[in-house]
This record gives structure tokens, sequence and C-alpha cells, in this order.
């Protein structure tokens, strides 16, 4: 009975500890590393409030929302996108804390965007990913040793003949459209990992 009581208390203290969340501090010093160097410190960033609420953690000046690391997932993965793609961000965040599938997250926006009732910029419009192991990153000061920055810019209902890109990379670091013809065609730069 003793040893099953230490068990359940363990295996508590080990999920509250992966559900900590990171200062303000620590969560927009590592949100803003996805954003281009000069832009950082202007930059609105979203992320986690104490009680696990995604709210605004910093509102910023210029055309770049930045969004902190989920703390419930492992590793790093923040991102940040020009301000015209608020709106599908947003939209795709609200699906998400539905249930929906990536699938039919997917499905509803593109029915969305051809009904109008969903906006996706009118310029191509940029989205920076910037991920790293959690053996290369330390949630507790936000401190990143080898991280790796892809590139996305969405150009709604491209294809690979409107833009002369393949639909595959045919080697590292080559730009490739992905959803082709749909609202959320996008080029992808990934570039070689060191």
């Amino acid at each position: 009975m003793k040893s099953s009581l230490v068990i359940v208390a363990l295996s508590l203290s080990v999920v509250c500890a992966a559900q900590e969340i990171p200062s303000a501090e620590v969560q927009i010093k590592t949100a803003v590393l996805a954003a281009p160097a000069d832009l950082r410190d202007n930059t609105t960033v979203l992320g986690y409030s104490p009680k696990d609420e995604f709210v605004v953690l910093r509102k910023g000046s210029n055309e770049m929302i930045c969004l902190a690391d989920d703390p419930n997932q492992k590793g790093l993965n923040v991102s940040c996108y020009h301000k015209d793609l608020d709106t599908f961000m947003e939209r795709g965040r609200q699906l998400r804390k539905e249930g929906k599938s990536s699938q039919e997250i997917f499905d509803i926006r593109e029915k969305e965007v051809k009904a109008g009732t969903l906006q996706m910029p009118k310029n191509p419009s940029t989205l920076y990913v910037y991920t790293a192991s959690e053996g290369d990153f330390n949630p507790s000061t936000g401190d990143v040793q080898k991280g790796y920055l892809r590139y996305v810019i969405y150009i709604s209902y491209a294809t690979a003949e409107s833009t002369g890109l393949p639909l595959k990379p045919e080697y590292p670091g080559q730009p490739w459209i992905m959803d082709p013809g749909t609202h959320r065609a996008h080029i992808m730069i990934n570039p070689p990992k060191n």
C-alpha cells in the first residue's frame, strides 16, 4: 500500500512538472527567436498565463506576432507570423480547441475562405518557425543550444505552375510549394540542418 502511494505521488509530480508554465519573460525570450532579429523587440507575443490560458504576454508595435512554446509539449516550438495571417491562425487555434482534427481544420477553413467569411492575406505573408529538441532547450531559463529556423510563405491558391516551384524539394534547402491550389498554399523553405 505504501509503495503504491509513493508511485502515485511520483507520477503526479512528474505530470505537474511537465505542465509548469514558464515565466512571461522566458516565454517572450524564446518566442521572439522565431522573428527576424531586427523585429524582435517590438513584436506582439502570445503565450500562456500561470493558469495555462492563452493570452497576450506583450503588445507590440510592428507587423509581427509571435507565439510562445506550448509548455505541455516536449522540446521547443515557437513561431512568428505577419499580422495579416492572424485571423487565419486564430481560427485554427479555435478549431483545435474544439477538438477538430488537422484535416477537419483544413476543410473548414477552406470552405470559410471560399465563402468569404475567413480572410486570407492579399499579399504573400511569412511564418517563421523555430524549433529545438528537448535536450537542446531549457524551459526554465529559455536557453537554446541548437535551434532550427524554417520559413513558410503563405500565398493562397498559388500552384506549381503559377510560381515555378516544385511540389517537393529536390535538394536540401530548395523552396517548394505545399498545399497548392488551396487557401493554405504556401512556399516551404527548410534550410539544411548543420
